[in-house]
């Protein structure tokens, strides 16, 4: 693994061992759960000002919505899906994130609180996605899908049953640090495989989770591991957004290549000195601020294409 060396980031790294030592990964479920939610109150930044924030439920799924009141509410909106695990997190893991995305882009953002593991197996999580996405598209509403980590899986995972099924398509889809499942040995499994904020064993122990131990589903399901797709084709552009010290950084890197040689289009950002989970780390370090600051341009910038295009059929 190539050193870590800045400090910001090893701050972060402290602060967050303190919070979320490293064997709480190994605990019970739900003492997990408590480590993990303690952790992110530790880093939790206050909403930005101008906000209408409101919890709802969207086809059976909680949801919590951020209007930051710039338009008719028929404009392009972004569903954003929270990392952990497939076991970890909900609407407060990730409520500042989402709040400043909306607050950056002007865009309406939906969090959605899918189901977790191991209570409810695959493919609950991608049920609850594509429920939450269909009820917000119904009327032909343009929105972009984005999410870190497990989320990013989702996010992924969505635009393949979408496209499979002949459903509405996001305009894009904003992956930050995805776990995709590939089929294959991946380097940086091997380089980063005891790097700090997440392992390969953790990568592992989340997929003997979510599948409930039957890992033949992360080699066959596209939908669970979208680097196991026979087709790439037809997928909206993706700007993938890795971190350089973390185990899963190859498969941003796989996925993006796939999808190009296939004829679509990725932008690959990998961030040098960054670790997993770095978004907390955005008003510690300023790696981590300017990745997020390119992440809201990203979303923002797709949100402003799709004002310009008709409302999918």
């Amino acid at each position: 693994m190539t050193p870590l060396t800045d400090p910001e980031v090893l701050d972060f790294i402290a602060r967050t061992d303190a919070a979320y030592p490293p064997e709480a990964s190994s605990a019970g479920v739900a003492e997990s759960r408590a480590y993990y939610d303690a952790m992110c109150k530790v880093f939790r930044a206050p909403r930005p000002e101008g906000l209408t924030v409101e919890d709802r439920v969207i086809a059976g799924v909680p949801v919590r919505h951020y209007d930051p009141g710039h338009g008719a509410a028929d404009r392009p909106f972004a569903l954003y899906l929270h990392g952990g695990g497939f076991v970890l997190g909900g609407l407060d893991s990730h409520d500042d994130v989402c709040a400043e995305i909306a607050a950056s882009t002007g865009a309406e953002v939906f969090s959605a609180d899918y189901r977790l593991a191991p209570e409810h197996l695959y493919p609950a999580q991608q049920d609850d996605t594509q429920a939450v996405w269909r009820a917000l598209t119904t009327d032909g509403r343009p929105g972009v899908i984005a999410g870190d980590s497990a989320g990013a899986n989702l996010a992924a995972g969505l635009c393949i049953r979408q496209r499979d099924q002949d459903g509405a398509m996001p305009l894009a889809q904003v992956l930050i640090y995805p776990w995709l499942g590939g089929d294959e040995p991946l380097a940086s499994y091997v380089e980063n495989r005891d790097a700090p904020m997440l392992t390969t064993a953790d990568c592992q122990m989340f997929a003997d989770l979510i599948t409930g131990g039957d890992l033949s589903l992360i080699r066959t399901r596209a939908d669970l591991s979208p680097l196991v797709a026979r087709d790439f084709t037809g997928l909206p552009p993706a700007v993938i957004v890795t971190a350089d010290l973390d185990p899963v950084r190859d498969d941003g890197l796989v996925y993006s290549e796939r999808l190009v040689a296939a004829g679509g289009s990725a932008v690959l950002r990998n961030e040098p000195q960054l670790v997993h989970g770095y978004l907390r780390a955005r008003h510690i370090s300023r790696r981590a601020a300017e990745s997020f600051g390119f992440i809201c341009a990203a979303i923002g910038a797709s949100v402003e294409q799709g004002k310009e295009k008709p409302p999918s059929p």
